[in-house]
């Protein structure tokens, strides 16, 4: 029975780690976006511009808030 428990937790941990490992990996591709300015140039950012960091962030904050169990953003 240990070793048929042992198999199941390795299983559900590697899973896990595959979720998370995605997770790391969209941080660092949002993280590289940011330091680029999301593909803008200071002289040519519009309103549309605005927009979408608007939605990108409401997205975060959805996620934000389910992690951290917030619900600050609802409003």
């Amino acid at each position: 029975m240990t070793t048929r428990h042992a198999t199941g937790n390795a299983k559900v941990l590697d899973a896990f780690m595959t979720t998370k490992f995605q997770i790391d990996a969209m941080l660092e591709r949002l993280k590289a976006l940011s330091d680029d300015h999301f593909e803008t140039h200071p002289d040519e950012i519009n309103w549309g511009d605005v927009g979408t960091l608007n939605h990108y962030t409401s997205l975060l904050c959805q996620i934000t808030d389910s992690a951290f169990g917030e619900d600050e953003h609802t409003n």
